[in-house]
């Protein structure tokens, strides 16, 4: 990781203009950006209750977590943010795998001086705090009991993290910021949708400052971004097409709600599926490659009802001729 971020915001940023929200709001930034910050995605829309309250975690050094099904796009948005702000944005997703030695370090064998030494490497919490920098927790609801005591430490705006293992104590970069991602809101899956899941120590819960909900796009929004995305169907047949498409889309979210299916299109997988449509010439199979493949051999019919629905014709057999 590279450590010279001795850098401050320097310019202020004009919520209205960067993010299209009627506000007066004006917001730290850098001037600069550097490799730590994401790339704009020129085409990405803002939802205004979600954007506010990330960027008010950026203003005001607020914790925020935003919670929502899998495929609304919650990771993304905090990048998208950050990516207009040039903050620096770095995202660690919380898995069973992640340990407490990851976040905060372990010793390494070196060789120094023609001598095999033993030091200590900082791992990514503790160059985090020290930094400008927007880190974000995904999957927050999943991560390890051990991993979650690390991570409530530094939940406070103002407290410090002591580094044990240095016998030190590290003082928050005035510019850090925190965010997370999860799919329950601390309290467990009592759906049945997400297993792995673990519930939150309230305590913890406590001490996010916002909690924001983002669910899936309206309609009339999805089909803004996904013709954004793929402007070679925006004409009146196309727009006809990406419509059934989302129709498709919005059936299995609901099944997957309902727990009829475990498998759900997001605005992403409607965006792969356009593109391939192009590619392929053939909506039925891109629907298959795209999506279908993916899911449970049990639960194919059902979504292939959901097709038969929404396009008026069975899904076609899986042969195609490829014109490329």
């Amino acid at each position: 990781m590279n450590t010279n971020l001795d850098i401050k915001p320097d310019i202020k940023i004009s919520v209205n203009q960067y993010f299209g929200i009627d506000t007066d709001m004006l917001v730290d930034g850098f001037s600069k950006k550097n490799e730590h910050v994401p790339e704009i995605d020129k085409d990405y829309k803002f939802d205004r209750d979600t954007t506010l309250s990330i960027l008010s975690g950026f203003a005001f050094n607020k914790r925020v977590l935003i919670q929502g099904y899998h495929g609304t796009g919650k990771s993304t948005h905090i990048e998208q943010v950050a990516a207009r702000l040039n903050w620096p944005c770095i995202r660690v997703n919380l898995d069973s795998h992640i340990s407490r030695i990851d976040l905060i370090g372990k010793d390494a064998i070196k060789i120094k001086d023609n001598k095999q030494v033993t030091e200590f490497k900082e791992g990514m919490l503790p160059w985090s705090i020290q930094n400008p920098v927007a880190l974000v927790f995904d999957e927050y609801d999943a991560g390890r009991p051990d991993v979650m005591f690390v991570i409530q430490r530094i939940l406070e705006s103002d407290g410090n993290f002591t580094l044990l293992d240095k016998n030190k104590v590290l003082k928050q970069n005035k510019y850090f910021r925190l965010f997370a991602t999860t799919n329950t809101i601390g309290l467990g899956d009592t759906s049945g949708l997400y297993p792995g899941t673990q519930q939150i120590n309230q305590g913890q819960m406590d001490r996010w400052n916002i909690v924001a909900t983002l669910n899936y796009l309206d309609f009339d929004k999805e089909l803004e971004i996904i013709l954004a995305k793929n402007k070679n169907l925006n004409t009146t047949k196309g727009k006809e097409k990406v419509s059934n498409m989302i129709k498709v889309a919005s059936l299995t979210r609901k099944g997957f709600i309902a727990g009829d299916i475990s498998s759900v299109m997001s605005p992403r997988t409607v965006i792969h599926w356009a593109e391939n449509s192009e590619i392929f010439k053939d909506t039925g199979y891109a629907f298959r490659v795209t999506f279908l493949n993916k899911c449970d051999d049990l639960e194919k019919t059902i979504i292939a009802e959901y097709y038969q629905r929404c396009f008026g014709e069975d899904l076609p057999e899986s042969t195609i001729n490829i014109k490329i």
